[in-house]
């Protein structure tokens, strides 16, 4: 069985790396730092929160770029929060917007009203003029809980799309065999994740490269725009996202790049190639 990098139409042994700006849309400081990270050459793919109020906004300065969707059930900032696109009661907390945390969604809300919203958000991308490249999920919502895991598989199949897929050691510790769902399934993924969320960036990136194993790994980044705005709505996170929009942003990171063997690619590839494939 060839290999995803071999299926791509590269060497058995080629690193492929796809950098991933997430939470595109959520705010105007997040779509400036995303927009800049594509322009600086580092950033390949991003994907968008499409009930965020400024989701418009990133897609006019992201214009051009390979975007995802980033299925989104939840509004954690206790005084920035968004409603779902469809409506239902089952995803909205008390104060009427959706819930703060996955747990919140996984012990409220119906998962036929999951699934009605998750369609609506990529087929709202989709009449935007998105060519979505790929899904993933905000908070991971649709990927820890086996149920909801299921349903992202299912509309990964609807959409024909290519998906975030945590890694063989993460899958080991949530306890059910998605790799295996998703493969099932005929879904095309990356063979490697890493997540920097909470870590220091720029040296867990440094040191990714220098591990980076053959075939296709993703990396993801939140990088957010220092200021009034980030300071005023993520109080608890700002640093960690000017570090991820530093780490984008540094200047020898290209070379770290080079130096290590890896080869930038997006989530299109691996869309064309699922595409292919049916």
């Amino acid at each position: 069985m060839p290999s995803l990098a071999e299926r791509l139409g590269y060497g058995a042994d080629e690193r492929l790396l796809i950098v991933n700006c997430d939470d595109l849309g959520s705010s105007e400081a997040a779509n400036r730092a995303t927009a800049e990270a594509f322009a600086f050459g580092i950033a390949t793919s991003a994907t968008l929160m499409v009930p965020c109020p400024w989701a418009l906004d990133g897609l006019e300065r992201c214009a051009g770029a390979d975007l995802g969707v980033h299925l989104t059930l939840t509004a954690e900032h206790p005084g920035y929060r968004w409603r779902s696109l469809t409506g239902a009661a089952s995803l909205h907390d008390d104060q009427g917007y959706m819930p703060a945390t996955a747990e919140a969604v996984w012990a409220q809300a119906r998962l036929e009203d999951v699934a009605a919203e998750c369609r609506a958000q990529i087929d709202q991308a989709l009449a935007w003029g998105v060519d979505v490249t790929h899904l993933d999920a905000h908070m991971g919502t649709m990927q820890i809980d086996p149920r909801y895991f299921a349903l992202f598989v299912e509309l990964a199949a609807a959409y024909d799309l290519p998906m975030r897929m945590f890694g063989t050691g993460a899958e080991r510790q949530l306890g059910f065999p998605g790799r295996a769902q998703a493969s099932a399934a005929g879904r095309v993924y990356p063979d490697h994740f890493v997540s920097l969320w909470g870590l220091p960036a720029r040296e867990v990136f440094a040191d990714s490269l220098a591990r980076l194993r053959p075939g296709v790994t993703e990396i993801y980044l939140h990088p957010v725009e220092d200021g009034p705005e980030l300071r005023s709505y993520d109080r608890t996170h700002a640093e960690i996202r000017i570090k991820d929009r530093a780490c984008l942003l540094d200047p020898t990171l290209k070379a770290e790049v080079e130096a290590a063997g890896a080869r930038l690619i997006s989530f299109r590839p691996l869309r064309d190639l699922q595409r292919q494939a049916a």
